[in-house]
């Protein structure tokens, strides 16, 4: 099964500090069943490594610097979407709290630490599109079935 990953839970260098959160090692032991396909969306949206934090408040994606980078952000997940579809994804496992790819939380916009209810770009137009969207945290006891819708 092909199962989508944000690169930086695979220890890609691709956060906005030029770091990784990689590998993480429930993501990575999917390895052994599972072709995981790394997609950065914020690298895929036109941003540069390293880059200036972002956060995301209602619809809209800006740096501490109050840089507007809505834009970057919907190219991103377009792109993630179709390498979705490419690769026929049901799953998708996203860095959680993230701007684009959070899931449940993130933070609220601030640069205050504060995490509020809410998705990432990404993450929410791949739910919107029926894939199974999940933070790192719940890999280790999710059971990926290939019948999914």
């Amino acid at each position: 099964m092909n199962i989508l990953v944000s690169a930086c839970l695979l220890g890609v260098c691709c956060r906005w500090d030029g770091g990784t959160n990689g590998p993480h090692p429930d993501v990575e032991a999917l390895m052994k069943e599972h072709n995981l396909i790394p997609i950065c969306p914020e690298i895929m949206g036109g941003l540069p490594t390293p880059r200036q934090p972002a956060e995301r408040r209602g619809d809209v994606v800006a740096t501490r610097d109050y840089e507007n980078v809505t834009a970057e952000f919907e190219r991103g997940a377009e792109e993630a979407l179709k390498l979705c579809h490419l690769y026929r994804c049901k799953y998708a496992i996203l860095k959680e709290r993230s701007p684009s790819c959070g899931t449940g939380r993130i933070y609220d916009g601030t640069f205050q630490g504060r995490l509020v209810h809410g998705y990432g770009v990404t993450a929410a137009l791949l739910e919107s599109y029926g894939v199974t969207v999940l933070g790192e945290s719940e890999v280790k006891h999710f059971r990926f079935a290939e019948d999914a819708p």
